[in-house]
């Protein structure tokens, strides 16, 4: 136990190396984490370091899928629910299909239940991968929100077609009547156990006396219950996490005062981060371990399975991203679409992210190595390697050239009227403007005689003037007396009264009548001050 905690301190040491040498380098960090595993794990005397599936399903899906439920827009996520529920559901369960038949034609001895296994492990595309790309290439927000919806829902449809594929090789027939029936329990019996679940945590917070450590550990629990709960009582974990999530997501400012929403936000950003690198960096490492299980078939061969399939798996997703846009131009002509014309660059787009990652590493661990009549499970090994693979082949492949995919296509939402940095600077000009009238307006007798209040309306002002600087927001002008040219000034003298703040704060922190945890909150407050300065100017510019 003690050797193995120190080798996964060493592997996170590891992994803050490679993500800041993968920003250095501007390339995705889980391509990075996968390919260095991958060569750690030839160094000579390195011992084999082989997962446990549990480890994976209980440990570590829950909380990012919860996270990544959080972080999920509901308003995008209905926006786009056609687009969304046909990627999620339809296209999972397409690929399951076609790489059934495609595997069991390929390989010999290889019988559809076998091929529907492979074909539930492979088919959810990671939006871990896909997010960390697309955030650091310059492209439209529908699509973002697409692809982080669709891996909300895809984790689970394609959990749902692996587990029926295997209660059939334990039990050597498949009833497709029994399984439908079944398919939609699990999906609706998944979302309604997470949402009660949810509103049992929602109660927590919001009724009993709890407080930002409290709130935040709840948050914890939270993902763990929803998943160990449902998958009790045989429903879908992961769509119990992901619609619990979003209740409560959506609800946050009901439950949580604004400190334990700050402080959560930190912690669940860093957890995430580490809990995300380990499980890439594993998936580099457990690949020699496939590799010496392969038993009777021949590496050569298993390569060969790997490429055909892979490359399969990548033509079928573009051709339902494009399939998925004809089809709304048709349907278009009957109900009401967000975008009757998607056109060919968005689905091209969307049909390069495909990269599989850690719910793919999930499943294909999670194979029982016998079956219930004692047996050894059939072809484990190969399904091993071929899902390895093709996480390898899709990272590797699809991440390293979706920007030059996305640069080259050049696509302009047609939805978009607004770009981002103008849209925030709106919103926040308008933020203050409601601030400083109900200030005028409500408070114009106490404004006359109460100095920290007049400090209060000349600060909205100046935040008005300052944000009017940004070029597209009402009110923005160009000539030399505009606060766009002051801005340089207002900032570097700002940064200056702020370090200084922060000095004075230090020499108190020495004489013994001033409590410590005092000069900590005025550095974190400076802290807050001073990254609101870098917003408003980075709106700025």
């Amino acid at each position: 136990m003690h050797n193995t905690f120190i080798v996964y301190i060493i592997l996170v040491l590891v992994i803050l190396f490679l993500v800041m040498l993968a920003q250095k380098i501007k390339v995705s960090y889980p391509i990075l984490l996968v390919v260095a595993g991958l060569v750690i794990s030839f160094i000579p005397g390195l011992p084999p370091i082989e997962i446990d599936p549990e480890l994976i399903f209980v440990i570590f899906l829950p909380p990012l899928l919860y996270e990544a439920a959080w972080k999920t827009s509901w308003k995008e996520l209905w926006k786009w629910r056609r687009v969304i529920a046909s990627f999620a559901f339809l296209i999972v369960l397409l690929t399951s299909g076609v790489v059934a038949v495609a595997s069991n034609w390929l390989i010999p001895g290889f019988t559809l239940a076998l091929g529907f296994l492979l074909g539930g492990i492979i088919s959810p595309p990671d939006a871990v991968s896909a997010s960390s790309i697309l955030q650091s290439v310059k492209v439209p927000k529908r699509l973002i929100s697409i692809v982080e919806g669709e891996s909300l829902l895809n984790d689970a449809a394609s959990l749902i077609v692996f587990r029926f594929a295997l209660v059939a090789m334990n039990k050597g027939t498949f009833a497709f009547g029994d399984a439908v029936l079944n398919f939609f329990v699990v999906i609706i019996m998944g979302i309604l156990t997470g949402i009660v679940i949810a509103l049992v945590f929602f109660a927590i917070h919001r009724y009993l006396p709890t407080t930002p450590h409290i709130n935040i550990v709840l948050s914890f629990v939270a993902p763990y219950a929803m998943y160990i709960v449902a998958e009790e009582f045989h429903f879908s974990g992961v769509l119990a996490v992901v619609s619990g999530g979003l209740f409560l997501s959506v609800r946050s400012h009901l439950f949580l005062d604004h400190r334990s929403r700050i402080q959560g936000w930190n912690v669940w950003e860093t957890i995430s981060f580490v809990l995300n690198g380990l499980v890439f960096m594993l998936i580099g490492l457990e690949l020699p371990v496939v590799i010496k299980d392969l038993g009777d078939v021949s590496l050569r061969t298993a390569i060969w399975y790997s490429a055909i399939i892979s490359v399969l798996v990548i033509i079928l997703r573009i051709a339902c991203t494009f399939g998925a846009s004809a089809f709304t131009v048709w349907v278009s002509r009957y109900i009401t679409t967000a975008d009757n014309r998607p056109g060919w660059r968005g689905p091209l787009i969307l049909g390069w992210t495909g990269m599989r990652g850690v719910v793919s590493l999930a499943a294909a661990l999670s194979i029982p190595v016998y079956l219930d009549n004692g047996s050894r499970f059939p072809e484990r090994s190969l399904i091993l390697f071929i899902t390895f693979s093709v996480i390898l082949v899709t990272l590797v492949l699809q991440g390293l050239t979706l920007p030059t995919v996305i640069r080259w296509v050049n696509y302009k939402d047609p939805l978009d009227t607004m770009p981002e940095e103008e849209q925030d600077a709106a919103v926040k000009k308008k933020m203050s403007q409601a601030a400083l009238r109900v200030l005028k307006e409500q408070h114009a007798d106490k404004l006359q005689s109460n100095s920290l209040l007049q400090s209060l309306q000349h600060r909205l002002e100046a935040e008005i003037d300052l944000l009017s600087a940004v070029p597209g927001t009402p009110g923005s002008e160009t000539d030399s007396t505009h606060p766009e040219h002051f801005i340089p000034h207002y900032r570097q003298v700002y940064i200056e009264l702020l370090n200084e703040q922060r000095q004075l704060l230090f020499k108190l922190n020495h004489k013994a009548e001033v409590d410590e945890s005092i000069i900590r909150k005025y550095l974190s407050l400076l802290d807050i001050e001073e990254e609101k300065l870098f917003v408003q100017y980075d709106h700025a510019h």
